[in-house]
């Protein structure tokens, strides 16, 4: 049987999951295959990595310094996340991504991206994240304050735009038991939005990327929705915020990334013992 491990984006709301996945590691739950959207790409590849606690100490460290990400960056950029910075500077040389150890995990490690063109999403295998950042950049593009990302021909923006929360496309990939780690609460569903913005911004040169931002809330409850049907059958477990923590996208103040990161350790070892018996397969053997 294979496990398969789902990871919402919500940028710097996925300290939440880098909480969650530090406690995978100190209870040795490893995914056969992982599948995420933007900052769960971001953060996510630590936990394939094995390097527990780096997600939040590198975002505490710098996310207040405007080098890292902002309106500054944004002016003088394109993109309100440093792409020299963020993408680069950090993981190879103030921070040290471990991609040997990435690469020894014998995960298979995908990101999901929107193409622009198609406004469809697609789903890149990452298995080398130094070479493949652009891929990683990619993911995590949102809409409106980020350059559209261009990576082996193809135009991409955030995964999130067509595909939030790829539980589908994880089962599809033949995962039978399957961990979803959501960033917001289980009340939580996102409000329509004024399609003028996407339109202005998107729809004359790309109409299809614009159509998918207008209809992103629907597809997002609507997802939503399965996924607790799901969650009820017994088919998948999931993982999500036991309350609100009002982190902001582009959150600076390292209490708040501190909060939404101990919240997603605690939600995950409370539930520690559901998730262990779930992953038992049909022979009695443990994850």
């Amino acid at each position: 049987m294979r496990t398969g491990l789902v990871l919402e984006g919500g940028a710097m709301r996925g300290l939440y999951t880098a909480g969650v996945l530090d406690i995978f590691l100190d209870n040795g739950i490893k995914a056969d295959t992982v599948i995420g959207t933007s900052a769960g790409v971001l953060f996510g590849v630590n936990y394939a990595s094995g390097q527990r606690g780096r997600a939040l100490r590198y975002n505490k460290k710098y996310a207040p310094k405007g080098s890292y990400m902002g309106i500054r960056s944004l002016l003088t950029t394109g993109n309100i996340i440093n792409k020299q910075f963020a993408y680069y500077d950090l993981p190879s040389k103030l921070d040290l991504f471990d991609e040997e150890a990435y690469e020894k995990s014998g995960m298979d490690f995908y990101a999901t991206v929107t193409n622009v063109e198609t406004g469809e999403a697609e789903y890149i295998k990452i298995t080398d994240c130094f070479a493949q950042m652009e891929a990683m950049r990619a993911t995590s593009a949102m809409p409106y304050v980020s350059r559209i990302v261009e990576y082996e021909g193809k135009k991409y923006l955030d995964g999130g735009v067509a595909d939030s929360i790829p539980v589908e496309k994880c089962k599809a990939m033949g995962c039978d038991r399957v961990i979803v780690v959501l960033t917001r609460p289980l009340a939580y569903r996102k409000s329509k939005t004024n399609p003028g913005l996407a339109n202005l911004r998107y729809g004359r040169r790309y109409p299809r990327l614009a159509e998918r931002i207008n209809n992103r809330p629907d597809e997002y409850n609507a997802c939503v929705e399965k996924i607790i049907e799901m969650e009820n059958r017994g088919e998948i477990f999931v993982i999500r915020p036991s309350r609100t923590v009002k982190v902001r996208h582009i959150e600076r103040d390292p209490e708040k990334l501190q909060a939404i990161y101990d919240l997603g350790a605690a939600d995950c070892a409370a539930k520690m013992d559901e998730l262990k018996a779930y992953l038992k397969d049909y022979s009695g053997n443990k994850y």
